[in-house]
């Protein structure tokens, strides 16, 4: 069981990780950060900036918060970790969740893919870990800005599975929307058919409103959405509609021509101007991106069923030459994506 007095540890505090902890923090819950000393030593002198999509903007003081590179000291006394780290990261946070974290506490992953909360329960045997999903995109202010901005870019509710009393009411904080769902293994295949577009925004290197905005990258992740729809059909699994449009409709309705599928999908376009991707912003800092977690499932799945994805597969091959590279997004066209 949780309540509003529950600790809260954030497991991973990069963009994501400090929007979630600021609301927390700005609404009194007790948390601590963990994070990588960059951005850990700008929140503990400066505190950190909150805005969103909805034109909030607030600060959350130093006092406010505590943050810490050590993960002993931020998982000790947790009794709710948020785990919000990259997919890659997954199983080394499991190892020190197990290490230095209560045996009751609840661990959530809030992370993207649709096996995190599956490898922290096989590093955390006896623990409770309740998979999750966030649907929003948050950007993060550039270094050397303090105090350290993190802006909710789009909206959605969060969505954590049910299964501890009390949790959804300590998350759910203004600028956070949470809900308990039953069905996370639909929601979570069902918000990776929208991840798919986070590589075309990387390959880009255009904003994701602008992006969206042209039929000849919605014809891309059209196809790509086609072909995880027909893996996950031959495999037996149901997305859930996550927002907007139902999963089936989607490769029909970005196929438009633009001035229609402005007109239909103004809530898929009621995005920040300034968005991007995760995985646009991993190429930008020269990380490994989330490729496997995300094209790399639909072709996992795909080879299960014994059926092709070639526009999946095109568009992962190109990320991967770009992780290789390490220049950052390397701003290709569509149709140089379609010919590679």
């Amino acid at each position: 069981m949780a309540n509003n007095d529950s600790m809260v540890a954030i497991a991973g505090a990069g963009s994501l990780g400090c929007y979630v902890g600021g609301c927390l923090a700005l609404a009194g819950r007790r948390l601590i950060l963990l994070a990588r000393p960059r951005i850990g030593d700008v929140v503990r002198k400066y505190g950190l900036r909150v805005t969103d999509l909805d034109g909030r903007d607030r600060c959350v003081s130093p006092e406010a918060l505590s943050a810490t590179a050590d993960p002993a000291a931020a998982l000790r006394d947790a009794e709710v970790i948020l785990v919000t780290v990259k997919s890659g990261a997954t199983q080394e946070m499991a190892a020190l969740i197990a290490a230095h974290a209560r045996p009751h506490a609840v661990v959530v992953s809030l992370q993207n893919g649709v096996d995190n909360a599956d490898r922290l329960r096989a590093g955390l045997a006896g623990q409770q870990v309740l998979a999750g999903m966030v649907p929003f995109n948050v950007v993060q202010s550039s270094d050397g800005d303090v105090p350290l901005r993190v802006h909710r870019a789009s909206e959605g509710k969060v969505m954590i599975e049910d299964g501890v009393a009390g949790l959804a009411e300590l998350l759910a904080v203004e600028g956070l929307t949470v809900e308990t769902r039953g069905d996370m293994t639909a929601v979570l295949w069902g918000k990776l058919l929208m991840n798919l577009n986070n590589a075309l925004v990387a390959l880009s290197n255009l904003p994701l409103a602008t992006e969206l905005a042209d039929r000849r990258w919605r014809l891309i992740l059209a196809g790509q959405i086609g072909e995880a729809l027909a893996a996950m059909k031959a495999c037996g699994i149901k997305p859930a509609r996550i927002a907007g449009l139902p999963p089936a409709l989607m490769p029909k309705v970005l196929r438009l021509p633009d001035w229609l599928f402005r007109r239909l999908a103004r809530r898929m376009l009621a995005i920040d101007p300034e968005a991007r991707s995760s995985m646009w912003d991993d190429l930008q800092r020269g990380r490994p991106t989330e490729i496997g977690e995300l094209q790399g499932a639909v072709l996992g799945l795909a080879e299960r069923a014994g059926i092709s994805a070639p526009v999946t597969a095109r568009v992962a091959a190109l990320v991967r030459e770009a992780e290789r590279q390490g220049h950052g997004s390397p701003g290709l066209t569509p149709e140089a994506v379609r010919a590679a």
